[in-house]
């Protein structure tokens, strides 16, 4: 069910509650829970909340920096929220950290269409209620050989999925990014066509590592990582994992993506990361991990890339039989 939220200015100062109310809002809180009233409807929501504000309850699970081993260090915080692709706000590295602050986050709704049971408007919190979060760490490959190791919050978007109920037509999964030049000043330019697209087949988005993140750190997600909520592919090249999503869409047909229709010769659909496959430009059989050791010459040293990320045993069943060269 849709839910309308009301903005503050629509409330009438009669129903404003009184401060002595509000003080006491825990004991009513519980009152309520034991009169069976919705859990859900606590005081913390996704959607209003701010960047680096800390997210509650969230679930541990099996995706640790342990289980990635020994030379998997998670990536320093401020390596992951400064060194950013996110041509929204320019094409420098340094330019998503400079210039996301205009970007407004809330309130957030994400329109849902298609091959669905349940299309509409979906306000944030519709989407993703804070009782459901997840901490997961991954790694994460760019095209351009650097890696990091994030620990990232959100749920699976399998989870979201089955709640929108796809028909049997939807084949595909499509995402679209915000278009506003005037919070996103990189959409001034022609640099991609806008918006911001990206998707994957329907196995894809219902593998248990497809996650749609809120957070990293276990806090709520800056603006230049993607706020208030982004894809998380950690198995394909990171260009895959759309930011600031404002869309879903379930289709019967393959949907375009942004880098494939920028430059198809150098970018596929599946984008999966796999060492064996040069980019025209360059060779993708080794990575450099941003904050990792560095050489006697200062520079990062490099280490292998590995199939799919490193999880082919979630994922490489998925493309058996496809010549990966060719559905690159």
């Amino acid at each position: 069910m849709l839910i309308k939220k009301p903005k503050a200015s629509d409330v009438a100062s009669s129903e404003i509650t009184p401060q002595s109310v509000y003080m006491r809002r825990r004991e009513f809180l519980q009152s309520a829970a034991m009169a069976g009233a919705a859990v859900a409807l606590g005081p913390y929501t996704i959607g209003n909340a701010h960047a680096g504000a800390k997210l509650p309850n969230v679930a541990k699970t099996k995706w640790t920096q342990e289980s990635l081993g020994e030379g998997d260090k998670l990536t320093p915080y401020e390596d992951v929220t400064s060194y950013n692709n996110f041509y929204e706000f320019g094409t420098s590295k340094s330019d998503p950290k400079k210039k996301a602050g205009t970007l407004k986050t809330k309130p957030w709704t994400v329109v849902v269409d298609g091959h669905v049971e349940k299309p509409g408007r979906y306000d944030l919190d519709d989407l993703i209620s804070p009782h459901q979060l997840q901490d997961r760490v991954y790694r994460f490959r760019c095209v351009e050989a650097w890696s990091m190791v994030i620990p990232w919050v959100g749920i699976p978007l399998a989870d979201i999925i089955k709640r929108l109920g796809p028909t049997g037509d939807a084949k595909y999964v499509a995402f679209e990014t915000l278009v506003d030049p005037e919070q996103m000043p990189g959409q001034g330019f022609a640099t991609l066509k806008w918006p911001y697209r990206e998707g994957l087949r329907m196995d894809e988005a219902m593998n248990p590592l497809a996650l749609m993140s809120v957070g990293l750190y276990g806090e709520q997600l800056p603006n230049q990582n993607g706020a208030p909520i982004r894809l998380v592919v950690p198995w394909k090249y990171r260009f895959k994992s759309i930011k600031s999503i404002v869309r879903i869409s379930f289709t019967d047909k393959m949907p375009p993506t942004s880098w494939n229709m920028s430059a198809a010769r150098e970018y596929g659909f599946y984008s999966n990361v796999n060492p064996q496959v040069s980019h025209p430009r360059w060779s993708q059989a080794k990575e450099r991990r941003l904050g990792g050791a560095r050489n006697v010459f200062g520079f990062i040293a490099k280490q292998p890339t590995l199939m799919f990320n490193g999880y082919s045993d979630e994922v490489a069943s998925m493309y058996q039989g496809m010549d990966l060269a060719r559905n690159f």
